[in-house]
Order: structure tokens, then sequence, then C-alpha cells
């Protein structure tokens, strides 16, 4: 009786309150009319709520989130099929889905009836400014009777997951086919061997057709070695983001996951093997590399961590180019992470922080150590900076790739240059 009078809506429930009063009325004056009035007021509400509860039909629920991973600020498209897998016809239902409130509000709908083996699909959309990863469900749906006065709630266990990844600033393709991004639109490379003077040969290993052996390098290496007919290879990158919470100050933090889901992107566009690395070390792959770059950028927070050492270990143990997204570092620590390039290795360093001068000090010892070096206040700076990078200036005129052997043999010839100068003038 309890679940009964449970389910009743505010109308079952005062037809019932009705009922119950015409009867004590009926009794007291006594009528007998309003008696049976006020009984059969309490019975309809009652007997819907019998007959709903013991409904025989059976729902099954299909929810489609298009797309399932989506940039904060754009909206996904969400899909309910409501399916009868019964024989007998539903009657009204009401249902909402339960979603984050950071989503937005409980999207509420109504099916009408739903004849047996039949559906019925509803579509509402649905975005978050934040990033993250949001659990959508369970579906709930009211079964309620033609009068209005019963309503009972049925709930479905299926979710689904949308994850909200951060904004994603373009980023424009080098100036220079080849320059710091690779030789070609692929980020390919070939190397041919067609003819003595291109050759590119190897050793020769078991099962190496004798037609293929290079006999002027054989004659140069004393040991056999045959031709490369052809060696692909795809430009690798190590993408670096310092993620510790003493690195930022105000919102730099999520500007700093931006920058580094930016540039991800950019590099997976372009073909480059390409992997993530922060503070804590190298984050293994879960697939592909942009899968897992936007999966683990969307639910990143700020970690505790004081040193960089993991991290920088990480980088030591693969070849290609750096990319750094760093915080503001101290002499120490952008000494250690300077020193991560390993020989001609491009290495690119964007700066973030809200005062220039803060982080002067690191630019100098990482554009001492041959890294490409640019300082990034706000978001809007983000494109421009990715530019400066790959034009090799840095802010001021300086140029930001420039090696310290280069620097020093600049001034040298400059200070020799003012030394004939002077010579000339006495």
């Amino acid at each position: 009786m309890r679940t009964l009078l449970g389910a009743l809506t505010v109308r079952g429930r005062s037809f019932v309150t009705a009922g119950a009063a015409a009867v004590l009325c009926g009794l007291l004056i006594p009528e007998p009319d309003l008696l049976r009035i006020g009984a059969l007021l309490m019975a309809l509400p009652l007997l819907s709520a019998f007959g709903s509860g013991r409904a025989r039909y059976r729902l099954s629920c299909v929810r489609r989130v298009t797309p399932a991973r989506l940039p904060a600020g754009q909206t996904a498209a969400v899909t309910i099929r409501l399916v009868n897998v019964s024989r007998l016809r539903t009657g009204l239902l009401l249902a909402d889905d339960t979603v984050p409130y950071a989503l937005g509000s409980r999207p509420r709908f109504v099916f009408e009836g739903i004849g047996g083996g039949g559906w019925r699909e509803y579509t509402y959309e649905l975005g978050a400014d934040t990033r993250g990863k949001y659990t959508i469900g369970p579906l709930r749906v009211r079964v309620a009777d033609s009068f209005g006065l019963v309503s009972i709630t049925r709930a479905f266990t299926s979710t689904s997951t949308l994850t909200v990844t951060p904004a994603i600033v373009p980023l424009s393709r080098p100036p220079l086919a080849g320059s710091w991004l690779g030789d070609s639109d692929s980020g390919r490379r070939s190397i041919a061997a067609s003819g003595d003077d291109d050759a590119a040969p190897r050793a020769y290993r078991t099962g190496d057709s004798l037609h293929r052996v290079h006999w002027r390098s054989t004659a140069r290496y004393g040991e056999l070695m045959v031709r490369r007919e052809e060696q692909f290879w795809r430009n690798s990158a190590s993408l670096f983001l310092d993620g510790r919470r003493t690195g930022y100050s105000g919102a730099m933090f999520e500007l700093a996951v931006t920058a580094a889901a930016s540039i991800g992107v950019h590099l997976a566009g372009e073909g480059f093997d390409a992997r993530l690395v922060t503070e804590l070390g190298e984050i293994p792959r879960q697939g592909s590399f942009r899968d897992t770059l936007l999966d683990t950028l969307a639910v990143l927070q700020p970690s505790r961590a004081i040193r960089l050492d993991a991290g920088i270990k990480a980088l030591g143990s693969a070849d290609g180019q750096l990319i750094a997204v760093l915080g503001e570092l101290t002499a120490g620590q952008a000494q250690e992470l300077a020193v991560a390039r390993r020989g001609t290795a491009p290495a690119l360093a964007l700066i973030l922080s809200e005062d220039e001068r803060a982080v002067a000090s690191s630019a100098r010892t990482l554009t001492g150590a041959g890294w490409r070096v640019a300082v990034v206040t706000d978001a809007a700076r983000l494109p421009a900076a990715w530019e400066e990078l790959h034009r090799g200036v840095g802010r001021g005129g300086n140029p930001a790739g420039r090696t310290a052997r280069e620097s020093t043999a600049m001034e040298n010839t400059a200070m020799e240059n003012t030394a004939m100068e002077n010579t000339g003038g006495a």
C-alpha cells in the first residue's frame, strides 16, 4: 500500500484526500450517494497505481553521444532511443536524462505511447566550458496513466561518457618545409638507393639477395654491404608539459594545458610519432598519441611536485625534437632542462608567465643551450609565439634559436669589427 501511495502524483493524492473527505461526510450526514462518490474518488487513483505497477511491457534504452570527445566551449548531440521490446503498447512516458551540473540543466522529454516492437528517439545538445570527463545517465522514465494520477519511475543502468578536452588553438605550419617540423608534408623522408653515387648501404643480413650487394661499399668497409632500397622514418617529438602547481599563477595553468593540447594536435596532424611527458615522467600511450594526449589533458590537475627530475630523465630516453610548455623555473631547473637537448635535435620552449621579467633568466639559460624560446603572457599570444619559434627570432629581435657557440662567434666578430673601426679612425 505504501508503494502505491508513493506512486501517486499531486492530482492523485488530491483525489484520495477528496474521496476520504466525501466518505467521512457521507457517513456523518448520512448520505449514501456522497459515500459512493467518495469511494470512487479514492479507488480510481489506487486502481491506476496498481495497473501501472503491473504493466508487462519492457523497454530498452540506447544512448549515442556525437562526438564523444570535444573541445571546451563546443556542444555534442545526445540521441536517446527507447525501444519497446514487448508486445504491449506503452502509456505516456515522461523521461529525463541525468547529466552533471557543469553540462547544463537536466533534459526532460515526453514519449507518446510506443507500440509493441516500436521505438522513439529524442535528441538534445549539451556542452561544457570546463574540461573533464562527465558521466551522462542513467535515463529515468516515469510511467504515467491517462488521467495523470500516477507516476512510476523506472531507471536504466546504462551510462555514457563525454570527454571535454582543453580548447584547441589552431597553429600555423612552419613557414619553410623542412625547417623544424620535417622535410615533407607527410612528415616522412626516404633514402633512395638507385645508383652508385646516391647509394645508402647497410651491412649484409641473412636472406638478402646478392643482387643488392654494393661492391664499392664492400671494398671500402671490408665487409659485405647491400643497398638500402628505401627506408621510411617518421619525425619524432617529445612534448613536455610542466604541470607543477608552483610553476603557475592565476589561470596560467589552464593556458599551459591549452597550449600543450594545441601543439599535440598540431603534431599529430603533421604525422609526428610523438609522446607526452610531464614532470612526473612519460604518459603511457593508450591508442594513438592524439587520443592519449586529449584524454590525459582533459582530467589533468596541477601536481604538488617540486622538481622536474623524472620528466627530464624521460626526455633523455628518446630521440627527436623537444617541445616544452613551461611555467616559472628556478635557475637550477632551467639548467637541468637545458641539457636535456641531445646533439643537434631541435628544442622549442614556450614559457608561460604573466610577468616576462620573472622568466627572463630561464629564457636566457635555455637560449644559451640552443633552445628556441618564446614567452606567452596570455592566450591571445599563443599563435604568434608559435610562429615566433619557427622564425627563429625571439622578442626584441634576438635570434631565439641561436646556440651558445654561435652567440660567442657573433660577439667575437662584432668586437673585431669594432676594433678595426677604432684603428681606422685613429
